[in-house]
């Protein structure tokens, strides 16, 4: 599919004030304005971040009552239970609120759903296991927003409920005692931007604080936040939040604490996956922590990972981070198998890829795994794509989106249709009668049609610069490294390169191209090692590239060398 290629043109006198002020490559200025980053004092937060100027927990609607009703359990030594979510960002939730009361000697425990079978977030049947457990309060984490019934089958039992979420909520809230998710009406925090570990940080900075006003902690030393920043660091870049403002500055230092090596869950899931962990920056954690992390919630149970995550004990933590590491491949041979059967059916009906929006259903996938494949499929159909499987008369599945297509919006206007549903722009689970599936799958598209238009459905590339061949070198691979971590929000760059030489090459498993680079036209020796990953024919890939669209990087197997990544030609 062609690319089209949208290139940054930042103002040249813009350029030359922060290269000048920041003593940096105009390469970095340039990254810096195509990120709205325009003073000298906002680039070197950006570059430097710390913690002066951290907005207010309390400015979230709903901490104050949040943080007494905590206060008051805590004291009283109610039962609590942490009730979260079985992805990254929900376990990694559900160990900071815990590990933050346990630290308070509360009476807590936590729980997480199991994915197939009891479904995402809280419902009426939780409510009776927390009476059978004598709960006095349930801490929602990553989840909870839209749980009406449960709230007030709750309520009725004389059990309090405190939501702390991020997603999308529907028009009206739940009856809880408080409701903190920083995109309600009437939020004026300005987090939205927050993953649901991010909401729950926030309530631990209001807790400590209130707590300390309170004089709760009297001889007790207050516990130290920053031990809790790397759950905050895998759980925002595992929810795809994006890492800008608090988000970065957390994550920035979350990384560090990971490196540290002080939470052997997290080193021993590095270990298993190959991954220096002195050396871990987001793309291990995306690609690497995260996905092993996941892989206990659609294939076994998430409460594997809570445990990991929180454990004390090196030999335990290994154990696990093996078991994680094993569920890991089976969740990819699933997955495998999946998208080579929706390929087949593909093929065997290409009529179906004329819509605007891929919406397939067959009661043999295993439900857990759809997400994953349908933002595979999105991305390589470049269209919105709704997956479902079910054994009864209800089909469960996970929607994917690309570019500024709101698949959640569209599932708003076909409710009706829907047993249950939710999630936000760009990606959704929902539950639907096997019955209404043809009409939904009618509507979806009609909605696709009708508010979006051509080019919204057009694959895209930001090119931030058209660089010389020799000026691709370590030291400007270390400077672009000033502004990791990339994520949503903060998007690695794209450069372009042109009349380019394959001085050798050779192919690594089925589908890689590892190059040695240089410039065609040009006497100089300067040469730049290259990968190119999941080619459909590595054999047949040329020998020159009259233009190349990579990303730069440190090489982190060589001393003072950079190495580039093909991401179009």
């Amino acid at each position: 599919m062609d690319t089209i290629l949208k290139y940054s043109v930042p103002d040249q006198k813009s350029v030359e004030h922060l290269t000048r002020g920041l003593n940096c490559h105009p390469l970095l200025a340039r990254l810096l304005l195509a990120r709205g980053i325009e003073s000298i004092k906002k680039a070197r937060f950006f570059l430097n971040p710390d913690f002066e100027n951290l907005t207010d927990p309390f400015l979230l609607k709903g901490m104050n009552k949040a943080v007494v009703r905590i206060l008051t359990a805590v004291k009283n030594k109610e039962k609590i239970l942490v009730f979260g979510d079985f992805d990254a960002d929900g376990v990694t939730s559900t160990a900071v609120i815990t590990e933050f009361l346990e630290y308070c000697d509360a009476d807590v425990s936590w729980y997480i759903p199991h994915r197939i079978k009891e479904g995402y977030s809280l419902h009426p049947d939780h409510i009776q296991m927390a009476l059978d457990r004598d709960i006095d309060l349930i801490i929602t984490v990553d989840c909870g927003i839209t749980s009406h019934e449960a709230v007030k089958k709750a309520s009725l039992e004389d059990i309090d409920v405190i939501i702390t979420d991020h997603h999308e909520p529907s028009a009206t809230l739940p009856c809880a005692v408080a409701v903190v998710d920083p995109k309600q009406e009437g939020c004026k925090s300005g987090l939205s931007f927050l993953a649901g570990v991010g909401v729950v940080f926030f309530l631990v900075m209001a807790l400590r604080k209130f707590f300390r006003e309170q004089g709760f902690w009297g001889n007790i030393k207050e516990p130290n936040l920053m031990e809790y920043l790397d759950l905050f660091a895998i759980g925002t870049i595992g929810d795809m939040a994006p890492l800008t403002n608090e988000n970065r500055v957390f994550c920035i230092s979350g990384l560090k604490r990971i490196r540290q090596g002080t939470r052997l869950g997290l080193k021993s899931l590095a270990e298993i996956s190959r991954v220096d962990f002195k050396k871990i920056d987001s793309d291990d954690i995306s690609f690497k922590i995260v996905p092993r992390i996941n892989a206990a919630g659609r294939i076994s149970h998430a409460r594997i990972c809570v445990s990991h995550l929180m454990a004390k004990d090196i030999v335990s933590t290994e154990k696990t981070a093996s078991l994680l590491n094993r569920l890991n491949v089976k969740r990819q041979e699933i997955e495998q198998e999946i998208v080579l059967d929706i390929e087949q059916k593909l093929q065997k009906k290409p009529v179906l890829l004329n819509k605007k929006l891929l919406m397939l259903w067959d009661d043999q996938w295993n439900p857990s795994v759809l997400g994953i494949v349908a933002s595979k499929l999105s991305r390589k159909y470049y269209c919105p794509v709704i997956l479902l499987a079910g054994k009864g008369e209800d089909a469960i599945g996970s929607g994917r989106s690309i570019n500024n297509i709101n698949i959640y919006k569209a599932l708003v206007e076909n409710e009706s249709l829907l047993v249950k549903f939710g999630g936000h722009a760009m990606a959704a689970g929902l539950t639907v009668k096997k019955n209404n599936l043809p009409e939904l799958r009618q509507n979806l598209n009609r909605h696709m049609k009708e508010s979006y238009c051509e080019k919204d459905f057009k694959k895209s590339m930001i090119i931030d610069a058209v660089l010389d061949f020799e000026d691709i070198n370590f030291n400007l691979a270390r400077q672009l490294d000033w502004l990791r971590p990339f994520g949503a929000g903060n998007p690695e760059p794209v450069f372009i390169c042109k009349h380019i030489r394959v001085a050798s090459s050779y192919v690594i498993g089925n589908s890689h191209r590892k190059m040695v680079l240089e410039k065609a036209d040009s006497i100089s020796r300067h040469r730049v090692e290259a990968f190119h990953f999941n080619i459909k024919d590595p054999d047949k890939e040329p020998s020159y590239y009259p233009q190349i669209a990579f990303k730069l990087k440190i090489n982190k197997f060589k001393t003072e060398a950079a190495r580039i990544i093909i991401e179009n030609h």
